[in-house]
């Protein structure tokens, strides 16, 4: 992975990055003031250079200028637009891009020499954020036919001490970012329960501090997790109930994310069509991304104890598989009527979200689902959608969605439609047909909330969970969406 590093003094770069932003109306673009500034030549030679290199300053936009012969023999213009975070990161995406074929460059941060500010914390996490996500590649090869890629990246900051802990913070961030993203992208071929609980364990090997249990079919049969083991029935690779807990000693508040884990989704029974079925590796990144949040909280020590819980099973044709109609009993003993066998996501969440409820009690619940097509047909492809009947919960996890470069959008958890869930034969009907989708898909799984419905939020994040092309510091592909937003709500509760 691309190594960042804080430095206080240059010895003379091959490429200087200068960012660069918007000037006044009428006005060429300006290079924005660093903490550590270039020489007297540089920036005479960058001030003629500017109003003819038609660079308007804008976030992400690049423009490189040769110096043979000259220290440094190449200067990279980087705007950075209005100088925020999300801006900061849009730049070190774009830069990661643009500089993939060099091994080493040197960047000058915006701020002021001696003195550290907030917008220069800002502008480090934007910037780190945006280039070890800009440049993340998930490729099946051999090492030698890898593409090209950054090497590294020396920032120049007044006081790099300073900003060790921003640097740290970002860093921690991206890389479980990618972690999520290397586990949503990995084929289904590869990734199967056991396979994917088997990460979890080495990812969490050697931490004394984070406790893991995972539940096979034989323990999820005698506690009563029917939604899991039906889902999981059509499939020769059994399902499991990964439990992540990370307590520290510290913690006043107690966080319960529960996260879908199929790791193939053919529809079951109700089989999908073959273009809809082409990405349904993906149907596991709601998991993914609990489960990375988690062990990022662990690796920034955030005061709050996280348990995650993810639900994992494939979905599958066969003489085992679950039928259209089936009445299902959840774990405390709720009963489903499911005529859609594709409608299976909702089914495993009920299991972990009343597990969560009735055991391990905590003050706060917040599920991550791929869970409907419903949702990106309101919101498009970069929004989750958020139902809660919590309006401080539901303010405070867009707020963070928001700050760490995501989104998500508050979506009505109407109780009109609650009649759709009437069943003639079981407690709930499951995935009933008149419409609604994603509302009545939230509404199903607020029924096995329990006293925490007014604790509980969901995120239906089938969408923004990837991305058909670049964007920012998105690759094609997995996009590990949840986890920035998931970590950075987490330290606001320390």
């Amino acid at each position: 992975m691309l190594a960042i590093r804080l430095v206080s003094g240059s010895t003379g770069p091959d490429a200087l990055v200068l960012p660069v932003r918007p000037g006044a109306p009428d006005a060429p673009p300006e290079v924005v003031p660093t903490a550590t500034t270039p020489g007297d030549d540089i920036r005479a030679e960058v001030a003629a250079l500017l109003p003819v290199a038609r660079h308007t300053g804008a976030a992400g936009e690049i423009r490189e200028h040769l110096r043979p012969g000259g220290a440094p023999s190449r200067l990279w213009l980087l705007g950075v637009g209005d100088g925020d975070e999300r801006a900061w990161r849009s730049a070190g995406a774009a830069l990661a891009r643009a500089a993939k074929s060099e091994t080493q460059i040197t960047i000058a941060l915006s701020g002021r020499a001696g003195a550290t500010q907030p917008e220069d914390k800002a502008a480090l996490r934007g910037l780190a954020e945006g280039l070890l996500l800009g440049s993340y590649r998930f490729r099946l090869t051999e090492a030698g036919a890898r593409p090209a890629a950054l090497a590294r990246v020396d920032v120049l900051v007044a006081d790099p001490e300073a900003l060790a802990d921003t640097l740290a913070a970002a860093r921690a961030t991206a890389e479980m970012t990618r972690l999520a993203r290397d586990l949503t992208n990995t084929p289904s071929s590869t990734k199967h329960p056991e396979w994917l609980a088997d990460q979890v364990a080495a990812a969490a090997s050697g931490r004394p501090d984070l406790h893991l249990r995972v539940r096979g079919p034989e323990e999820l049969a005698a506690e009563g997790f029917g939604g899991i083991l039906a889902v999981g029935a059509g499939s020769a690779r059994s399902p499991r109930l990964v439990e992540l807990d990370w307590r520290p000693a510290d913690a006043r508040t107690h966080v319960v994310l529960v996260g879908k884990g199929i790791t193939f989704d053919t529809g079951g029974i109700s089989i999908k069509p073959v273009p809809a079925m082409k990405l349904m590796r993906k149907d596991m990144a709601g998991a993914a991304a609990v489960l990375a949040a988690t062990l990022g909280a662990a690796e920034l020590r955030l005061p709050v104890r996280v348990t995650t819980l993810a639900p994992l099973a494939e979905n599958m044709v066969s003489g085992s598989a679950f039928r259209p109609g089936d009445v299902i009993r959840h774990y405390g003993g709720l009963t489903s009527e499911s005529t859609n066998s594709d409608a299976e996501g909702r089914l495993v969440l009920a299991d972990a979200l009343a597990y969560a409820v009735r055991e391990l009690k905590p003050d706060l619940l917040v599920d991550l689902a791929t869970l409907t097509g419903a949702n990106a047909v309101a919101l498009g492809k970069r929004h989750a959608a958020l139902y809660s009947d919590n309006d401080g919960l539901a303010t405070d996890l867009v707020a963070a969605i928001s700050a760490a470069g995501e989104g998500a959008w508050r979506m009505p958890l109407t109780d009109d439609y609650l009649e759709y869930l009437a069943s003639d034969v079981a407690d709930l009907h499951s995935s009933p047909a008149q419409g609604a989708g994603s509302v009545v898909a939230a509404l199903f799984l607020r029924e096995f909330t329990g006293d925490l419905r007014d604790r509980w939020a969901h995120l239906d994040m089938s969408a923004p969970s990837w991305s058909d092309d670049v964007h920012d510091e998105l690759v094609k592909g997995a996009t590990g969406w949840g986890v920035r937003g998931l970590l950075r709500w987490l330290a606001t509760l320390g």
